[in-house]
């Protein structure tokens, strides 16, 4: 009885966040058969940043993680605009590189992966309409690079 209460509770977007946090958890593993599971085999992939710093993409693609010098700790995993499927991680590795990633998902499983490095990101939702806000958006999520002022990073609008 409990675990149907749990059950129902559990929301599409709450799905969403946990299978984000399962996948960061498992490419950390290398566990292949887990990532299969979670990503589409035709996931599109967007990159924002230093040609180098395309790790995401070489984990997915399934290069071991001991080929990869780069660990993914999210400092935090966001669900934005519920119903749209929306999950946002955002993270640090050392004091210098800053890092964002912005996963589609349908069904449970990603279909699309934006991959931001050192670039202030600011989210904006466009599907409820101009009523009651500037130029028709709402802001709805925003890069907190930590100790780094907003203009020292490139800044991008990703208008969803």
């Amino acid at each position: 009885m409990e675990a149907h209460n749990v059950e129902r509770l559990t929301t599409p977007e709450m799905k969403n966040r946990e299978n984000i946090e399962l996948l960061y958890r498992a490419l950390q593993q290398g566990d292949a058969s887990t990532v299969a599971k979670l990503v589409a085999s035709d996931v599109e992939w967007w990159f924002h940043g230093p040609h180098n710093c395309q790790h995401m993409m070489r984990l997915l693609t399934g290069e071991p993680p001991s080929q990869v010098s780069f660990r993914f700790e999210p400092s935090s995993v966001q669900v934005v605009v519920p119903g749209h499927g929306c999950v946002i991680a955002e993270g640090w590795e050392g004091s210098q590189v800053y890092w964002v990633h912005v996963w589609k998902l349908k069904d449970g499983v990603v279909t699309e992966l934006r991959e931001y490095f050192n670039t202030w990101i600011t989210v904006t939702d466009y599907s409820r309409g101009a009523i009651g806000w500037d130029m028709g958006g709402c802001t709805v999520w925003e890069s907190v690079p930590r100790d780094l002022p907003r203009g020292s990073l490139p800044s991008l609008l990703l208008a969803i």
